[in-house]
């Protein structure tokens, strides 16, 4: 499927959905609130997958984020989702699926002028495969301790994506 194909769910400010509109159409300097998701990925021993963007992806090119996001397709449930883009983008399977920030929603804009605008729930999974990274989607990645990212992000935010900033702080302050 290209990115002509691939179609988002367009919301209202609540949250409701009130369309779809093709993936490549709807990023733009002026990007409509859509639904997407984001995972942060576990190995077996505990420690979490960070990958650093394509040098070719449209926004945020080359910083790092968290394991892998996506947009469920129309009438897509959450769990078959992340299990897609999971394969597609990363080569695994993932278990243990638990939604961590189900109300976590940003708005950011890339140096090149292009917005995201998302309602966004945040998951937490795992996998025990061994990462075939789609290179369109991930230039390299890296399996480290939570706590080296959190130092990470805080020492060098601008290295990282917007959304995983914002999600560190709110996954810190559920902690808390």
């Amino acid at each position: 499927m290209t990115d002509m194909d691939e179609r988002v769910v367009l919301l209202d400010d609540d949250g409701t959905p009130i369309g779809t509109a093709p993936k490549a159409t709807v990023h733009d300097e002026d990007t409509r609130l859509h639904l997407a998701f984001s995972c942060h990925l576990r190995d077996a021993d505990g420690r979490l997958l960070v990958t650093r963007r394509a040098l070719s992806k449209r926004t945020w090119p080359g910083v790092w984020t968290n394991s892998f996001c996506g947009h469920p397709a129309p009438g897509e449930d959450m769990a078959t989702a992340i299990a897609r883009r999971a394969n597609d983008e990363l080569g695994v399977t993932v278990t243990d699926l638990r939604l961590v920030l189900p109300d976590f929603r940003y708005r950011a804009t890339d140096a090149s002028g292009v917005v995201e605008n998302e309602i966004c729930p945040v998951y937490a999974a795992v996998t025990l495969d061994e990462v075939q990274a789609d290179p369109d989607e991930v230039a390299e990645y890296r399996w480290i301790e939570s706590d080296d990212l959190e130092v990470a992000a805080s020492m060098a935010p601008w290295a990282f994506s917007p959304w995983l900033n914002l999600q560190l702080a709110e996954l810190a302050a559920a902690r808390a």
